[in-house]
């Protein structure tokens, strides 16, 4: 009995790992990965987010033109930073009013006092979905005709709005306490 151990024993050998398949494996994913992580750079937008408080440096000149869209639950407001509320836009039985406010957007741009301006400022409930803020972006930033025009390659030619966009949380909803209280008075 003691024998037959030592012979099991002695039958073992040593067992080397074999790493060539994970090594072609390698070779084969490391460079799909990096061309893979190149095109994922194209479609990213640049935002210009707040930096966080920082102190008002008082000024005698007038503040400049700043176009806000403010995202609510059931409308967009348009404003100008400085003179307050431009348009209301309530939403539609399908949802939000995209091409209500593109259409005003475009009467805005062709405004003297902004036809210059490429930035605008989305201010948006906490509760704001991800697709209705994508939606609201290319509205603002993207002119959209009913007939499309196509360059010589058959590509859809657009125009600019307001390509610069800057995000941020919407004030509270004041509208909503003076409408409460209007009709608690009666």
């Amino acid at each position: 009995m003691f024998r037959e151990r030592k012979a099991r024993r002695s039958k073992e050998t040593n067992a080397e790992l074999n790493i060539t398949a994970f090594m072609n494996l390698m070779v084969v994913l490391v460079p799909f990965l990096l061309i893979t992580a190149v095109f994922s750079q194209v479609s990213i937008l640049n935002l210009n987010l707040p930096a966080g408080v920082s102190e008002e440096i008082p000024t005698e000149e007038e503040p400049p033109k700043a176009l806000e869209v403010v995202i609510r639950a059931d409308r967009f407001d348009v404003l100008e930073r400085n003179s307050g509320l431009l348009k209301r836009i309530p939403n539609l039985e399908s949802g939000y009013d995209y091409q209500g406010l593109n259409a005003f957007l475009q009467q805005v741009k062709a405004h003297p006092e902004f036809n210059t301006d490429t930035g605008v400022t989305l201010l948006m409930e906490m509760d704001t979905h991800y697709d209705i803020m994508v939606q609201t972006m290319d509205a603002v930033r993207l002119i959209e005709r009913e007939e499309r025009e196509l360059d010589e390659y058959g590509n859809v030619i657009q125009g600019e709005l307001f390509p610069n966009i800057s995000m941020g949380d919407a004030p509270p909803d004041d509208s909503a306490g003076a409408n409460k209280s209007a009709t608690g008075a009666n």
